[in-house]
């Protein structure tokens, strides 16, 4: 069941984290307020609930606005269970990648593999998250990482596009489109 209330929780406990955080566009000089990501995202998830109404929606949104917050801040898992419960707990920490891993690869395929033991919609809110990231390349990235990352990008379509029909395709569409960036 929908909360608007625990949204706007997380809401303004994610805008309070990921504060002054900002991340490369794709001009130099041109940086975004990251929390910018934190709402396309967000706003994927809804759009997608209009199109899947049989999805949990208030898992999928909260997981949606806190899917960074074990990366990029100090918010704890026993924080996000207190206030947020063990089901948003445990998808965001499945939407964290572990940082022991040496390869890229590896972190991406141990987080795949933990997103897939988890509900449907954190599924849903780690395609949605590529989906946005893939709106453009960063400016600082070479050919080389760019490729790399729709690479990476064809793998999670690969694993998690039975969770969602319309953001597999949305997901494809991008890819496809994230050529342009290859080609620069």
């Amino acid at each position: 069941m929908w909360s608007i209330d625990k949204a706007q929780r997380a809401w303004y406990l994610a805008s309070q984290l990921h504060y002054g955080q900002k991340y490369g566009g794709k001009t130099k000089g041109k940086d975004l307020e990251y929390l910018s990501h934190i709402g396309s995202v967000t706003f994927e998830i809804i759009g997608v609930s209009f199109i899947e109404p049989d999805i949990d929606i208030d898992l999928a949104v909260t997981c949606a606005v806190l899917h960074d917050s074990f990366e990029d801040t100090t918010l704890s898992y026993n924080e996000v269970a207190a206030t947020f419960g063990l089901a948003v707990a445990e998808g965001v920490k499945a939407l964290s990648k572990k940082e022991f891993y040496h390869d890229k690869r590896d972190m991406m395929i141990d987080s795949l593999k933990r997103i897939k033991q988890q509900p449907k919609e954190i599924a849903m809110v780690k395609m949605a998250d590529r989906i946005c990231n893939l709106y453009s390349s960063p400016y600082y990235w070479g050919r080389e990482r760019r490729l790399a990352y729709q690479k990476e990008s064809i793998l999670i379509l690969q694993e998690l596009e039975q969770a969602s029909d319309y953001l597999s395709l949305r997901l494809k569409q991008k890819i496809r489109n994230y050529d342009v960036y290859i080609l620069e």
